[in-house]
């Protein structure tokens, strides 16, 4: 099982960037998939998530701000976050989970500038 995420990066204030994490190993479609991101210092926080039949929700921190989305056929999970702000800034992990199965990706970096 792999998780790839990718497309963190530096962003000024206000700027978007669009995360994917690729899923290899897993039946894709099975799975509720999630965001999940850590600031330096902080725990892990929940960011999003979005489920087999793709209802989705958000925390209260981001909604509005992102979206969630998945594309069955890539077997790909995406995170478009726009107005981005500098307390956005933290490493951001895929999570799959299917019953008590749970599978993370490694991360992406992502940085806010003010």
């Amino acid at each position: 099982v792999q998780l790839q995420a990718s497309g963190g990066g530096l962003v000024q204030a206000g700027g978007s960037l669009r995360l994917s994490c690729a899923a290899t190993g897993i039946n894709f479609n099975l799975y509720r998939m999630g965001w999940y991101r850590q600031a330096p210092g902080q725990q892990r926080e929940w960011v999003a998530d979005i489920s087999r039949s793709s209802g989705t929700n958000y925390a209260e921190s981001v909604k509005g701000r992102f979206t969630i989305s998945r594309e069955m056929g890539k077997n790909t999970l995406y995170l478009q976050m726009n107005s981005l702000r500098p307390e956005d800034t933290a490493v951001y992990y895929c999570k799959a989970v299917r019953g008590t199965i749970v599978n993370w990706g490694q991360g992406t970096q992502v940085t806010v500038s003010s």
